[in-house]
């Protein structure tokens, strides 16, 4: 028989016993089991949702700095900019631009080539398609056809065949001009796209002006050019151009522009004066006016400059509008004609825009066509302001 255990001993009267050890830790807390078993769950739920929220943002991370990413998809860049705000917030793709709503672009594009044959003192013409027609009628089709004229040789034009039911017509077709060199930098190129119509006159579906002084004839030239809606080759003819220099700091929000010079304005212009206005979210911001100009001439100098507060992340917000405006024969004012600059603008503004953008801190300066002021106005949305006549109008 073994000895009684010395533990299970009864005390001796007059004395406390002491404990027993207790081997189960969590038998000693005070907190209950499932308290603890509760704490323990959320404890590695935590840090298990910390683990894939880390593991998520390296990868989208990686994603956004792909370095195998191809030239053609990249945007504007703009490495001289300080700050957190990445080049893909300020300009978008030319590309994407170019298909926004409200602008000359609407009314399709023309590739075409052009060629001077210097010993035959002639102008080669090649018409290679059309794209993105627009119908008179949205919802139809056309049967397209060109026609080719030179300004200086108004007896003679040439006129492609007709291609029935597309509004994308490839012509593969050229044509012949004599122009001697001395008349080249007053020529001007003039295509027309009409809808063919047996029983009504033809419509026409956009014209193309194009000065071959401003053209290098030196090599043959192929280039795709933006249509203009019917009648605007003769509107920009007559209303003239305008010389601008754009300038952009996106450190500190600067938006410097300089209104330089115009030309080929109507001669009989009193007073010529420029407007420059800032558009935000197609609502009126800011706006600066240039001195007047005192002289009657067609070519006013300007030379003036304008700066505007742009923070960078609202700069592909903007829109940006020149006009000149004159004194008409009433003493009113009336605008000679505008420009629209900017993300939503097409053809030769949009490509300035870019430019400075892709250029910053530098000043970068091109000639504008002008466009009447209710084409501007109605690819910027903007309605019409009436006016009260004046007295013994």
């Amino acid at each position: 028989m073994s000895p009684p255990d010395p533990s299970h001993a009864p005390a001796a009267p007059g004395t406390t016993a002491l404990p027993r050890f207790t081997a189960d830790p969590i038998a000693s807390t005070l907190w209950p089991r499932w308290m603890l078993v509760t704490i323990a769950v959320s404890a590695s739920i935590l840090v298990t949702a910390c683990l894939l929220w880390a593991f998520w943002c390296c990868c989208c991370r990686r994603c956004h700095h792909n370095p195998h990413k191809p030239r053609s998809q990249e945007t504007v860049g703009l490495a001289s900019a300080r700050g957190p705000t990445s080049s893909h917030m300020v300009q978008p793709d030319v590309d994407e631009l170019g298909s926004s709503v409200g602008g000359p672009h609407l009314w399709g594009r023309l590739l075409l080539s052009l060629e001077y044959i210097s010993g035959r003192e002639e102008i080669r013409v090649g018409l290679k398609q059309a794209a993105e027609l627009r119908t008179p009628a949205p919802g139809h089709s056309a049967d397209p056809y060109a026609r080719v004229s030179i300004s200086t040789q108004p007896g003679q034009k040439h006129e492609t065949k007709v291609h029935r039911g597309t509004l994308s017509p490839l012509f593969e077709e050229t044509c012949c001009f004599q122009v001697p060199r001395s008349e080249l930098p007053q020529a001007i190129l003039w295509v027309q796209l009409l809808d063919f119509s047996r029983f009504s006159p033809h419509a026409l579906l956009g014209e193309l002006h194009l000065p071959l002084g401003t053209v290098d004839l030196q090599h043959v030239l192929e280039t795709w050019r933006e249509l203009g809606p019917p009648g605007s080759a003769q509107a920009e003819a007559t209303l003239g151009e305008v010389c601008c220099s754009l300038r952009y700091v996106p450190g500190s929000g600067r938006l410097t522009v300089v209104v330089l010079e115009a030309r080929g304005l109507a001669p009989e212009l009193a007073e010529p004066y420029v407007k420059v206005q800032l558009l935000l979210h197609q609502r009126k911001w800011k706006k600066r006016k240039s001195s007047v100009w005192g002289k009657t001439t067609g070519s006013p100098y300007f030379n003036e400059a304008f700066t505007f507060h742009v923070p960078l992340s609202q700069i592909q917000s903007v829109d940006l509008v020149l006009a000149i405006w004159t004194r008409g024969p009433q003493l009113r004012a009336c605008p000679v004609g505008k420009v629209l600059l900017g993300p939503r603008a097409s053809g030769q503004p949009l490509q300035h825009w870019a430019d400075m953008l892709a250029h910053t801190r530098r000043s970068v300066t091109q000639w504008h066509h002008l466009w009447p002021a209710g084409e501007v106005d109605r690819a910027l949305g903007r309605q019409p302001r009436w006016r009260l006549p004046l007295p013994h109008s």
